[in-house]
């Protein structure tokens, strides 16, 4: 930022301005003078003057046609790239014009390099020099197609201002360099410099068109790049022109002398380039010392520069970085030095304060007060510190000032020094303060309970005026007491427990607590209480805040709820039951139950169970569940219970069965079961069975492992037209030797959130088989299963929130089947 200020304040030196204006004309300058040479070869083609074709016609290379062309139009557009400000439309005829430069120069170095001949070289004229020079008729040399195609882009560079301006200066460098390299071989008599081989030589005329164009593109954009470092009016800038010139002049001079030497006899050319060498080391040596003085000169002057402006950037840093307001006055008033917080505080930029008085730049009374304030201080001679109030541009503000004397080594004071710290915010937070505290008394006294702040010792340190009302004490008799006092004897130590436990936590957050605790009023009556606890940070001690509440009428009417809530368990309990029924107990077909009701709506559910005698052979077992929770849900299995019973009574198969059961859900308004429904053959050991979207039956045989016997599983009830289209439901049969086991359940036992539901019936198969490995299917051993079972897939039962039922049936063994239930068996089941 600093070197971009430097470079801005230099640029609006006189010199500096003085030296772009030059450059620009000696650019435009240089660049028509081209174009004139390039014009007057062109006239020497058309007018058939050989003058203007080369210096000395028949001697020297001439100028091509393409040549003079090229050159005509290079030099139009760096004049018109050179003028300020350049119009679009200048700038459309530069870039065209170096543009065809560009091209024909690229052209003439294809020919040159794939030697074919493009038809461009005797385009304009048919050459009549060629008897005089070598190469191709018309094509000029090689050294100047390139010179062109450079200064076209130099040109094309120039008139861009996004780019660069090194990226036209360079190769102006270069185009300058290759005519130099002519005019060389021309001052020394060197005809290898004017010709390549026995390619076409470059004209004079050419060399000082080159050297003039290369000049104009170094110089077009004088401000940048390259040249602005030369014409920079500082002691590098001046430096750097003279060793310019110098290295111009200088090698020039010195080759001419030693060839005029060799030319005279004087000496032959090893001492001649002996001679040589030594020149330029003299010159350099003489440049190099007239360097270092000037270098020295700077360096020096710089120092001293750089000493006063690091004294004054500390203390100019250390007044910016003070967050107080700072300034240095004279004994008239006049400010000499103020810092980056008086800028702010005041609104006056530091360039319209400094040199003038307090009342120059600030309001009468400001200016009065300051000025007094300063004087009364010079009296006394020593520093004097007081809080002002003063209305400034930002509103008014609180200073804490602290004013001193700057004193010579004489002991004279010669200035003051003031010290200014902004104490609004501190003022303002005092009366802050206050007004806090008077609302924190406010609102602890309009707080409806009782609110009690101890310190960490459990020591009440204030309490509101509630507290006389619960506690029957006056809340100053109260003060310096311990909290625990305010309790019954018998319950002190719980409380003061539970506030020392909790004041351990690393983070205590604010909690409630209302088991246990209880009050002590004056009179010696006790009631429950409910305590909201926190804890507040004041500087090195910690409070605690209790707001303590009577829940006596609570407690009551807690009570009450419960007595009622447990009532209304009861009686849907014993509804649940009454509908779902108590299946028969047959002495042929061992089974065991389980049912838990849900913890919601409250213990009402949808599922269902039935163990149905149908004849002396066979058994049906029905399992369902209603969707959803709550009375509907278990007056719709109610229903449906007592319609499965009676459908599995006619004897029809389980699919009739179940499309009877989907005809009766279709007839009720949405509602969604699922059901399963088998039979079991007792003679031919066989079970049929039919599901309607309900979860699987596992079987497990005697010797083998538990597993899901394989149904057809249909839709739910309830889902297939009330007119009876959609799914037909199908069965199937499966024969299991005698023994076996089957496991009857619905979702409440397997479903979890989170779980996967096929995870949990294989926990619930492993389980079966392990329960029922190597043990005799009694009612003792089912009933101890249907224990494990529910154990192992519900840990927690009183948090269950779906109803549960499980059924295990054992399979006959051969003698029991065939035996069968006796006749006064028989009747009691089925009446």
């Amino acid at each position: 930022m600093k070197r971009r200020e430097s470079a801005e304040e230099l640029r609006r030196l006189p010199f500096h301005e003085l030296a772009v204006a030059a450059a620009r004309a000696v650019a435009q300058g240089a660049a028509l003078m081209a174009a004139v040479f390039g014009a007057a070869g062109l006239s020497g083609w058309i007018l058939g003057n050989g003058v203007l074709k080369s210096v000395v016609p028949g001697v020297a290379a001439s100028m091509k046609p393409d040549t003079a062309l090229a050159l005509l139009v290079l030099g139009l557009s760096v004049f018109m790239v050179a003028r300020r400000p350049v119009a679009p439309r200048a700038i459309a005829v530069s870039r065209a014009a170096a543009l065809l430069a560009a091209l024909i120069g690229g052209l003439v170095l294809v020919e040159y390099m794939t030697g074919a001949s493009l038809g461009i070289d005797e385009f304009l004229f048919k050459d009549d020099t060629a008897r005089m020079a070598t190469g191709v008729p018309g094509r000029m040399a090689p050294d100047t197609a390139v010179a062109l195609a450079l200064g076209g882009a130099a040109s094309l560079c120039a008139s861009t201002s996004r780019l660069p301006a090194w990226t036209s200066q360079i190769p102006g460098l270069a185009v300058l360099s290759l005519g130099m390299l002519r005019l060389y071989g021309f001052a020394y008599t060197v005809p290898e410099l004017e010709r390549f081989g026995d390619h076409t030589g470059m004209a004079l005329y050419t060399a000082l068109a080159l050297v003039l164009l290369g000049l104009a593109a170094f110089v077009a954009r004088p401000e940048e790049g390259p040249a602005g470092l030369l014409l920079n009016a500082g002691t590098t800038g001046a430096l750097g022109r003279r060793l310019f010139a110098t290295t111009l002049v200088a090698p020039l001079l010195l080759g001419r002398g030693v060839l005029a030497g060799e030319d005279a006899g004087l000496y032959g050319t090893r001492l001649g380039i002996a001679l040589l060498v030594c020149g330029h080391v003299a010159v350099f040596i003489v440049v190099i010392f007239a360097a270092l003085v000037v270098g020295r000169r700077i360096e020096m002057a710089h120092a001293r520069a750089e000493g006063q402006v690091r004294q004054n950037e500390l203390l100019q840093a250390f007044m910016d970085h003070t967050p107080a307001v700072m300034f240095i006055k004279d004994l008239d008033g006049r400010f000499l030095a103020v810092n980056t917080r008086f800028e702010e505080s005041t609104g006056l930029s530091r360039s319209r304060v400094l040199g003038c008085r307090e009342r120059d730049v600030m309001t009468p009374d400001i200016a009065h007060q300051a000025r007094l304030a300063d004087l009364d201080m010079l009296a006394r001679g020593t520093p004097v510190q007081r809080q002002e109030s003063f209305d400034l541009p930002g509103g008014p503000r609180d200073f804490l000032t602290t004013l001193f004397p700057l004193n010579d080594p004489c002991g004279s004071p010669y200035a003051v020094a003031g010290v200014l710290a902004d104490i609004t915010e501190r003022v303002a937070a005092q009366r802050e303060v206050q007004r806090a505290n008077r609302r924190f008394l406010a609102l602890l006294e309009s707080a409806p309970d009782a609110t009690l702040i101890t310190d960490g010792d459990g020591i009440i340190v204030m309490a509101n005026a509630q507290v006389e009302s619960l506690f029957g004490h006056a809340p100053a008799d109260i003060v310096g007491a311990k909290v625990e006092d305010l309790a019954p004897g018998p319950r002190r130590p719980l409380h003061s427990t539970l506030l020392r436990r909790y004041l351990r936590l690393a983070d205590p957050k604010p909690a409630v607590l209302d088991r246990g605790l209880y009050g002590l009023h004056s009179d010696g009556g006790v009631f429950p209480v409910e305590v909201s606890v926190s804890t507040f940070q004041a500087e090195q001690d910690t409070l605690v805040f209790l707001t303590v509440r009577d829940i006596t009428e609570r407690r009551q009417a807690e009570a009450a709820h419960t007595e009622r809530y447990e009532q209304q368990r009861h009686i849907a309990y014993t509804l649940q039951h009454s509908l779902m029924g108590e299946p028969p107990c047959l002495p042929h077909l061992p089974s065991a139950h389980r049912y838990l009701a849900s913890v919601q709506d409250p213990g009402l559910g949808g599922d269902w169970f039935d163990i149905i005698p149908l004849d002396r052979n066979r058994t049906g077992i029905v399992i369902g569940d209603v969707m959803g929770r709550g009375l509907d849900a278990a007056a719709v299995m109610g229903q449906l219970r007592a319609a499965a019973h009676a459908l599995a009574r006619t004897g029809i198969p389980p699919c009739q069965v179940m499309t009877g059961l989907d005809a009766f859900v279709s007839d009720l308004a949405d509602q969604l079961v699922t059901c399963c429904y088998l039979v079991i053959d007792h003679d031919a050991r066989e079970v049929t069975l039919c599901s309607a979207g309900h979860l699987p039956v596992i079987a497990v045989t005697p010797r083998g492992a538990a597993h899901r016997l394989q149904t057809p599983i249909s839709v739910p009830l309830g889902v297939n037209d009330s007119c009876g289209v959609g799914l037909s439901f199908q069965e199937t049969t499966h024969r299991l030797p005698p023994g076996s086991t089957l496991a009857l359940f619905t979702d409440g036992l397997v479903e979890r959130p989170g779980t996967d539901i096929d995870s949990q019936i294989d926990v619930l198969a492993r389980t079966l088989d392990i329960a029922l490995k190597d043990a005799p299917a009694g009612p003792e051993i089912l009933d101890e299963a249907t224990a494990r079972l529910i154990g192992a897939l519900i840990p927690d039962p009183v948090a269950h929130d779906d109803d549960v039922t499980l059924l295990l049936i054992a399979m006959p063994e051969p003698e029991e089947a065939a035996a069968g239930p006796t006749a006064r068996e028989t009747r009691k089941v089925l009446f």
